[in-house]
């Protein structure tokens, strides 16, 4: 059942919240929720008959609409409510007695409000002829803290809404799909230009990565940094403040120069390495818990996990802000940088009703292939989806994992039922909460099952075996969106003389044949070829010939190095 929600529409007599309630009832319908809308005119007709106009009887009505909005979002719906609410300590009485509240204050100006008016009630209540009426002659309270302000006047229905709609997303309460925020051609040269009388903050890859993929839609429901709500909550519980499961922080780390420099900005621009990437509509900057994420993202404070040490070695500020991408992620394999919508499109060309993701740092070995082709005996498609980003030092270099791929694809799976995609993201190293992360954005590519294996984004011996697949026992296949496809460690059986797993091998460990990537890094820096139970030849010389490569160079250097200090 899907968390409910209570939508408080706040505001003049005359603003559109009516209006407004309409049409997000509409929309939220189209969505499969189950929506009530408590109007102020027909609560009063009902509900509160016979209440006056004095603050009490204005305090009960409001106590009265939030009672029901209460009970409709304890049993999975949304409320939206349309009643001027005048009072601040009232709504936020409401607030936090019910689920879900988001407040959004309907502004809009007296001028206007008059002239709207076609009754005339408020130039009587200008020149004196009804009284106790809300903004002339009582006053009306303005939210401090609302989730979404919209100006009625300055607005169409339609730009209120999806702003609404928009905040809804970012909380979590809704997703709407896959939403590009990406300006390309001309559209993208507007808004460089703009950017250039923009606050400007200097960002390194990793921030990069996370404001392209944002523009991408590839961490979709999020439309930009988390603020400082979203950040606190997916620390607490795994999870957007709505409820939709998100258990890795985005957000935008800041330093002390940068922080002010966002605090006084409405818009900032992304520079990296001499180029705008991004803007980002300032909503948010707050402090971060650096020691309170280290242990709910990585379940330590080692500083000796790569996470924990990033987390240390950055600024102590964030800025959350919806994101604007000027450029697609560029991996340096232009073929294969395809954005979500793309990857999409190619999946409904070849027909598939069914996509399996699987996500590598490494060059895919049988252990890999076998999984794979195991999945593709009951899925359409299979969607090989290498991470490309920043990954350890020691790691194999992007490009010989690429051309590790193409062979392999090429050479043992049938072209019609694979596809071949670069996942521009960095590596966390955050095991369990990583591997949620990771399906969530396979969910976003169009996979509607995602493989997890043993150690899933694991590293060193922070996580046991399979921890990145009981995580997964936290939230419903229909909450994520995708189904999650759990293997056992697969090795190679001699005396099968196949690839199998405790499941389907009744023979002892003695038997099988396994190694671990540290093995295959040390055999490759040896010059020792990788046994035929391990990969594909074809793979194997690829593996190879890139290790003999990175000696010579190592060589070469050491050799220059040594002309370079030499006694001359």
């Amino acid at each position: 059942m899907s968390r409910g929600l209570v939508i408080w529409l706040t505001g003049l007599s005359g603003a559109g919240k009516s209006t407004i309630a309409v049409r997000l009832d509409q929309e939220l319908r189209l969505l499969g929720r189950t929506v009530t809308v408590l109007d102020g005119d027909e609560v009063r007709t009902h509900l509160s008959k016979g209440l006056g106009f004095s603050k009490e009887d204005r305090d009960t009505n409001i106590r009265r609409i939030g009672h029901v909005a209460g009970l409709v979002a304890g049993h999975g719906g949304v409320a939206i409510t349309a009643a001027i609410s005048p009072y601040r300590e009232v709504r936020d009485e409401v607030r936090a007695a019910v689920p879900g509240f988001v407040e959004v204050y309907v502004r809009c100006s007296l001028d206007e409000l008059v002239r709207r008016d076609a009754k005339g009630l408020y130039a009587k209540a200008l020149r004196g002829e009804v009284a106790n009426f809300t903004g002339v002659s009582d006053p009306y309270e303005e939210p401090l803290h609302a989730e979404v302000t919209v100006d009625s006047g300055e607005e169409t229905v339609e730009e209120s809404v999806e702003r609404i709609l928009d905040c809804l997303e970012r909380l979590g309460h809704i997703w709407r799909g896959v939403r590009p925020r990406l300006r390309t051609g001309a559209e993208a040269g507007a808004l460089r230009e703009q950017a250039r009388s923009l606050p400007v903050l200097e960002v390194g890859p990793h921030e990069t990565a996370d404001a392209l993929m944002l523009g991408t839609g590839a961490f979709s429901p999020l439309p930009g940094f988390m603020g400082a709500a979203g950040y606190a909550e997916v620390l607490a519980s795994g999870r957007l403040p709505g409820g939709h499961p998100f258990p890795i922080p985005v957000v935008l780390r800041l330093d002390e120069e940068g922080a002010g420099r966002a605090r006084g900005a409405s818009r900032v621009a992304l520079r990296h390495q001499g180029e705008v990437v991004a803007v980002v509509d300032v909503e948010d900057v707050y402090p971060t818990d650096p020691g309170r994420e280290a242990l709910s993202v990585y379940a330590t404070d080692d500083t000796a996990h790569p996470g924990v040490r990033l987390l240390q070695a950055s600024g102590p500020w964030a800025l959350g802000g919806q994101v604007t991408a000027l450029r697609r992620p560029d991996t340096g394999f232009p073929t294969y940088d395809l954005t979500p919508l793309e990857v999409r499109a190619a999946k409904a060309e070849r027909g598939w009703a069914t996509m399996v993701g699987f996500q590598t740092r490494n060059p895919v070995h049988r252990a890999h292939e076998y999984l794979q082709k195991v999945a593709l005996e009951n899925l359409d498609g299979l969607l090989l989806h290498p991470l490309v980003g920043e990954t350890k030092s020691d790691d194999i270099p992007a490009a010989t994992r690429m051309a590790c791929y193409e062979e392999l694809l090429a050479g043992y799976f049938p072209a019609e039922r694979v596809l071949l995609a670069t996942n521009p993201a960095w590596m966390r190293y955050a095991g369990p909460k990583e591997a949620v992360f990771h399906a969530l954005i396979r969910r976003n590519y169009g996979c509607t099952h995602f493989i997890v294996g043993r150690d899933h984004a694991g590293i060193g011996n922070y996580y046991d075996t399979y921890a990145a697949q009981r995580i997964f026992d936290e939230y419903t296949p229909a909450e994520l969106g995708i189904e999650i496809l759990r293997f056992e460690h697969a090795f190679w059986c001699r005396r099968c003389g196949q690839m199998a797993s405790t499941r389907t091998c009744p023979h002892p460990a003695a038997d099988h044949a396994v190694l671990s990537g540290t093995r295959v890094r040390e055999l490759l820096s040896l010059g020792q070829p990788l046994p035929a139970e391990f990969t594909r030849p074809e793979i194997a010389e690829i593996l190879a010939a890139d290790a003999r490569s990175a000696h010579a160079e190592g060589a070469n250097g050491q050799a220059l190095a040594a002309d370079a200090t030499a006694p001359a």
